[in-house]
């Protein structure tokens, strides 16, 4: 699994030194010209960037035709079609209609997987992928999760309702092992230990969470995290690390390839 944490302004060139490629929000390519000349750069230094929608920071997706046109202008590796948060037939609509009006995007289209039940994310995923979108995304903080595990932490439960979630579509085989997928943030760090075997389609996965507890003067403890920072990393944007919080940063990112790939993995210098 390809691993990729959102960073300030100030740790983008460093980030390419812990990320195993590189994610863009577009609504930061609209409004930071340093922003998008350093995924331009990405792209020709030969990295894998993947545009997304900002559905998460701004609440609802980017507009269609403005987010079109950053795909054409960027030409990312993949970009994710514009979705809507929780709702399964908006979401399929607005899939569709993208996707109708721009049939001839440069690089290969992620969809997104929402619905406020299992029968609806069923629904969504079979509809995407029947729909031949290249990858499909599965987010991390669906409210369904607290509903299948409704643990007293929301957080481990929607780290714990992910999982369950993705082994019962596993077992009931919905997944499309032959398509590549992607998990969209990550609620607390132990969820990635389960997908050590088994979740080989999982591809990709993004989460801005070592950086922003790093930026926060948080320590991932051994066990990771009990409780999570829910500030996006987007609100510190423009923060200036200290010598101290990169190597916060630093022990995060170690310990979270730790669990994802059993190895620590790159070190922020």
């Amino acid at each position: 699994m390809l691993i990729s944490h959102e960073s300030p302004l100030a740790l983008l060139e460093k980030s390419r030194e812990f990320n195993d490629y590189d994610y863009a929000l577009v609504h930061l390519i609209q409004s930071e010209k340093n922003y998008f000349d350093f995924f331009v750069q990405s792209l020709n230094q030969g990295r894998k960037v993947i545009l997304d929608n900002s559905v998460f920071e701004l609440g609802e997706a980017f507009n269609s035709d403005l987010f079109a046109q950053y795909v054409q202008a960027l030409q990312p590796t993949e970009y994710i079609i514009p979705d809507v948060l929780e709702n399964v037939h908006h979401t399929i609509y607005k899939a569709v209609m993208f996707r109708k009006a721009y049939p001839n995007l440069p690089g290969k289209s992620i969809g997104v997987v929402q619905g406020k039940t299992y029968d609806e994310i069923i629904l969504c995923y079979k509809t995407l992928d029947q729909m031949g979108v290249d990858k499909i995304a599965i987010s991390f903080d669906y409210s369904y999760y607290q509903q299948v595990c409704p643990h007293p932490n929301k957080w481990m439960a929607f780290t714990l309702g992910r999982v369950q979630t993705l082994t019962r579509m596993l077992n009931e085989g919905i997944i499309n092992k032959n398509k590549p997928h992607h998990l969209l943030g990550c609620s607390l760090p132990i969820e990635f230990l389960f997908y050590r075997e088994g979740f080989e389609w999982i591809e990709t996965m993004d989460t801005s969470s070592p950086v922003v507890h790093g930026l926060l003067n948080t320590l991932y403890e051994p066990g990771g995290l009990v409780d999570k920072q829910s500030i996006k990393l987007v609100d510190l944007l423009h923060a200036n690390p200290t010598d101290e919080q990169v190597k916060l940063i630093q022990a995060n990112v170690s310990l979270f390839r730790s669990y994802v790939k059993g190895t620590s993995g790159h070190q922020v210098n």
